[in-house]
């Protein structure tokens, strides 16, 4: 854990006896989010209320004070200011009044512009409210006063693995998976390696690039870092889903900061209800939850089920498990192929069950069917055990493609990672290894060559089709007493306990019969004739 995780956590300690462990996120969170917010308006609080009048005099908008935001505190490469705080407290300056913290602290957050609708998803004036009335809130606002949270100090890379390191500490207090609400950083480098595999070269160029099961959005934040990486004048637009309204929280404050069009992060059950049913992007990222039931979007997920343009059209898969619904969202939300050829990519994290069950003509196999028939599966990435916080079990990168390379097209590759991990020093919950740098350069190298090898295989996507084929027959016995049948018999636990039956079988003929019949007439009268009184065995016959 970081230096900075463990102070932040550190904060924590002061709110032991009033508060239970599990209850700790509510208070910590949002005031993490907060002094963030309020160190990166620090250094343009003078230009920011001058906007802010001149809106004010003019009559003008949100729309007006947002532009002029952005264009007047702009420096260098960096985005922009795009939020802006009417109050005219700081943390420091509602300490200044002790008697009246609660109220400030209330007027301060609620100064933020429409747009920050962050601390409402946390409740925080009631957390605020509580603090006080148990003599809290003066010691908790004071520790975070002291932290500079400016992106010079802590920039978003920081800020994301100080988000893990406290969501999964919030989420073990308090019984819950940590993996519901984060996916691990060497996980999405991985993924975003993978997907972002050509470069954007191109000056000034423009890509959209989606998560519809967003978390904290730590993926968007990965994906945004590589792709810059990789060509600082590239302009990204971000969009997120998430269901989980704290998790939205921090994911929208995240890119927030990033200068990125807040209203493009949403709330809400991406199965039940896609936000952004009327777009398609360049770029798609996910991990959704493993083995989630979804009973509670079945209605919304069965009309489009049966719609013919319904993202689920395809097929249904059982309702314990929603993996392959996700699965299927994700294939849908590629956008279209243009003139120009241009496409959509996308990376999804995923358990076994969307690659294993179900048989043929099940939901699960028609939807496989769909995704291999339109050539959309491009690379499925076994990856070590022991990888994620809440599941130690099996998992896959599968890496979907609508514009596949020339070389690639109607082939689909395996790649075996699971011999790549390194041992983490200590284990947070069940994630145990990690992969390396130098691990997710071995797997990129094999995707990117494509040679079959002890760890990549290449094979033709109809390689996967297969039918079920039931074979009746009637139902064919034969019957002979032969030395090999009677041994059977004798070494039988229960058949061996019955007095003389082996010894009378010694006496039937070995001829082989078909019919039950036959063998009964013949063989069975024939014995019985044998061990009559006066025959060969009458005092066998006589038992």
């Amino acid at each position: 854990m970081s230096a900075l995780s463990n102070f932040v956590w550190g904060i924590a300690d002061v709110l032991r006896g009033p508060y239970k462990p599990n209850q700790y996120g509510s208070v910590i969170l949002p005031f993490t989010i907060l002094r963030r917010l309020e160190c990166v308006m620090e250094p343009h609080r003078k230009v920011m209320t001058a906007v802010v009048q001149e809106a004010a005099d003019g009559g003008y908008g949100a729309m007006w004070i947002a532009n002029q935001l952005r264009r007047r505190t702009r420096r260098d490469e960096s985005a922009g200011l795009s939020f802006w705080n009417t109050s005219a407290y700081t943390l420091e300056k509602a300490l200044e009044d002790p008697d009246n913290l609660a109220a400030n602290l209330i007027d301060y957050v609620n100064g933020f512009s429409a747009d920050i609708d962050v601390f409402k998803n946390f409740g925080f004036e009631a957390q605020i409210k509580e603090l006080d009335e148990h003599n809290r809130l003066g010691l908790v606002t004071r520790e975070f006063a002291k932290i500079d949270l400016h992106p010079n100090k802590a920039d978003n890379a920081a800020m994301g693995d100080l988000f893990e390191n406290l969501i999964y500490k919030f989420a073990e207090a308090s019984n819950e998976q940590a993996g519901d609400f984060y996916t691990p950083r060497d996980a999405i480098r991985l993924l975003v390696d993978l997907v972002f595999a050509e470069a954007l070269r191109a000056r000034g160029v423009s890509r959209s690039v989606y998560d519809p099961t967003a978390g904290t959005g730590g993926m968007l934040s990965v994906a945004e870092e590589h792709l810059l990486a990789m060509n600082p004048k590239a302009n990204l637009s971000l969009f997120a889903q998430e269901i989980n309204k704290h998790s939205y929280a921090i994911c929208k404050s995240d890119l927030l900061l990033k200068g990125q069009d807040v209203s493009n992060v949403r709330l809400g059950d991406t199965l039940a209800e896609d936000k952004f049913a009327d777009r398609g992007f360049d770029f798609i990222l996910s991990n959704p939850p493993f083995g989630q039931d979804w009973k509670a979007s079945e209605k919304q997920v069965r009309r489009e089920h049966e719609a013919a343009n319904g993202r689920f059209a395809p097929g249904l898969p059982a309702i314990g498990d929603g993996a392959m619904l996700f699965l299927l969202h994700v294939a849908c939300k590629m956008r279209d192929v243009d003139e120009h050829g241009r496409g959509g990519r996308a990376g999804i994290v995923l358990n076994g069950s969307p690659l294993f069950n179900g048989g043929a003509g099940s939901g699960p196999s028609d939807i496989r069917g769909h995704l291999l028939e339109n050539d959309l599966v491009d690379t499925i990435v076994a990856l070590p055990t022991d990888m994620f916080y809440n599941t130690g079990i099996a998992t896959y990168l599968w890496i979907l493609d609508n514009t596949k390379q020339p070389e690639r097209k109607g082939k689909v590759q395996l790649i075996d990672a699971t011999g790549f991990a390194t041992k983490m020093r200590k284990s947070l919950g069940n994630k145990r290894v990690e992969l390396s740098e130098a691990d997710r350069a071995k797997v990129l190298q094999a995707y990117t060559t494509m040679a079959t090898s002890d760890i990549s295989k290449v094979f033709e996507a109809l390689d996967f089709a297969y039918w079920s084929v039931t074979v009746e027959r009637p139902l064919r016995l034969n019957f002979a007493c032969t030395p090999e049948r009677i041994e059977a018999v004798a070494e039988h636990r229960q058949l061996n306990k019955i007095d003389g039956l082996v010894t009378s079988l010694r006496t039937f003929g070995t001829e082989l019969y078909c019919n039950r019949a036959d063998f009964l007439r013949d063989q069975v009268a024939g014995h019985r004739r044998e061990l009559a009184p006066g025959g060969v065995d009458g005092e066998l016959s006589r038992r």
